[in-house]
């Protein structure tokens, strides 16, 4: 997977948009759409940009290397919001206790 790539899939997996990517990262926003479009590669700069802000450390080493370290906090973004997904319901009206 290309730099690239990987910028878009941690962008996807905090559901965030491009201009809030941008925003919190202080990259531009015709950089990231460049290295979203495979265009370009982030530069060493850009990619210590995004891994320095605290929303996005526990993507460092998977960024970096393609591995993970959960244990150390390390993920990738294919497991940022696994877990139990938000669920409604409808009241039945009974009480319950």
């Amino acid at each position: 997977m290309k730099m690239g790539e990987k910028v878009k899939a941690i962008r996807a997996a905090e559901k965030i948009t491009q201009k809030n990517f941008c925003e919190i990262t202080g990259i531009p926003l015709s950089s990231l759409k460049n290295y979203e479009g495979g265009h370009s590669e982030p530069s060493l700069t850009n990619m210590l940009m995004i891994t320095s802000k605290p929303r996005f450390e526990k993507y460092t080493l998977w960024l970096m290397t393609g591995k993970t370290a959960p244990e150390a906090g390390q993920i990738s973004p294919v497991v940022a919001h696994s877990g139990q997904e938000e669920t409604t319901s409808s009241r039945s009206g009974r009480k319950t206790g």
